[in-house]
């Protein structure tokens, strides 16, 4: 009986073992799943993305079709602790048709401590006011990573 209970207890380690070793794998493919995000449409851009929990940003691509027209577009924080802590974290000159947006953040960028990490709560905010409001369309993808 006591062999029994040994080799139970022997078996339940092991398997104890062997998900530990899983959700340790897991974690640190996390911070490698990039979660896209997209919206659509004419006239200004003008939209809010977030994750759930702390994330970090890692690409923003638009592209856009209609008559010509070029005007800045702004990445900024939209702070979960308020209007006095949203700060405008980059600025993108002369983007529109003939002038599509793939902006990456590097590996080295996105280390600790980073610009680029939101908190909870936080969001990303992406503006531009189109030069030829209703006839420039976009499409827009933003790259979201949770944050180690």
């Amino acid at each position: 009986m006591a062999g029994d209970i040994k080799q139970i207890l022997d078996t339940a380690r092991l398997g104890f073992s062997q998900q530990d070793n899983e959700l340790q794998l897991l974690r640190a493919q996390q911070p490698m799943l990039v979660v896209s995000s997209t919206a659509t449409g004419s006239g200004d851009i003008d939209h809010l993305f977030k994750l759930d929990r702390s994330f970090r940003l890692v690409f923003v691509r638009c592209h856009y079709t209609g008559t010509i027209g070029k005007a800045p577009m702004t990445l900024s924080l939209s702070s979960t602790n308020g209007t006095a802590y949203d700060v405008l974290l980059y600025t993108l000159m002369r983007v529109g048709v003939g002038g599509d947006v793939n902006f990456r953040i590097t590996a080295e960028e996105s280390q600790p401590p980073s610009s680029w990490t939101f908190q909870a709560g936080d969001q990303l905010r992406i503006q531009w006011v189109s030069p030829d409001s209703g006839n420039i369309t976009w499409g827009l993808q933003v790259g979201l990573a949770i944050a180690s």
